[in-house]
């Protein structure tokens, strides 16, 4: 009977690995974090056959014709006016704009910056610092590069401020030192970079982290009921999972 169950097991179709979606909260702010196992099958989308895809549903749709879904999703990197990426991309093993180490306006030439990473060479996943990229740059299956980095080998970015009053909805991700996994983050609240970049290594425990966006931060995770509309957006990191 038990090698009956057991075979039975093996032919019934399993669950889909899916990124596991909650709210938290820390120092008096709201968040909402996604964490993806190195396992999962986690894509980087920016252009389609008629350009950039833009949005959350875009890609949903284009992933319709391989009978799949996204599971999550959120807006990952600065993008130029026509939704091109500013810093790196690497899609698919193929870069689409190369790697910026130079200093510049904005939060993305608030050095250091950094490049998430992953697939290909890369086992599980990475968060890097631009110049450790440029001088041994991992062979991605995907890559985004965005800025600043929140949390270096376990320091905040050197010129975060406690009390800094430039507060910002934000998103982000972080990786443990193993990188076996991916935790993106959301927060809901308006809250400066060094409340944020603490919240990855203090509360989450988590060895570097990379900005993402402010202000057009976007989240998609249908098992929350969420999902954030405006703007077309530039590239988007996701799960793919079975349409059901």
């Amino acid at each position: 009977m038990r090698a009956l169950l057991a075979l039975l097991a093996l032919l019934m179709p399993q669950a889909a690995e899916a990124a596991s979606c909650r709210d938290d909260q820390f120092e008096g702010k709201s968040f909402t974090l996604c964490e993806v196992q190195a396992g999962e099958e986690l894509r980087l989308f920016g252009a389609g056959e008629s350009g950039a895809l833009g949005s959350f549903r875009a890609v949903d749709e284009a992933l319709s014709a391989e009978s799949k879904r996204l599971g999550f999703a959120m807006n990952a990197g600065m993008y130029h006016r026509d939704r091109s990426p500013v810093g790196l991309y690497i899609g698919e093993g193929a870069e689409a704009a190369p790697l910026v180490t130079r200093a510049g306006p904005g939060n993305f030439g608030l050095l250091p910056n950094g490049v998430f990473c992953w697939g290909g060479a890369v086992t599980g996943f990475a968060v890097i610092e631009s110049n450790r990229f440029k001088a041994d740059p991992p062979a991605c299956r995907f890559a985004s590069q965005s800025g600043p980095m929140l949390v270096i080998e376990g320091a905040l970015h050197p010129r975060f401020l406690p009390d800094s009053d430039s507060e910002n909805i934000r998103n982000g991700v972080g990786v443990p030192k193993d990188g076996g996994r991916a935790v993106f983050v959301m927060a809901n609240d308006p809250l400066n970079f060094h409340q944020f970049a603490r919240y990855f290594r203090d509360h989450l425990g988590l060895q570097d982290a990379l900005y993402f966006d402010g202000s057009i931060s976007r989240l998609y995770a249908p098992e929350l009921g969420r999902h954030d509309g405006g703007f077309p957006m530039g590239p988007i990191v996701g799960t793919v999972v079975p349409k059901d």
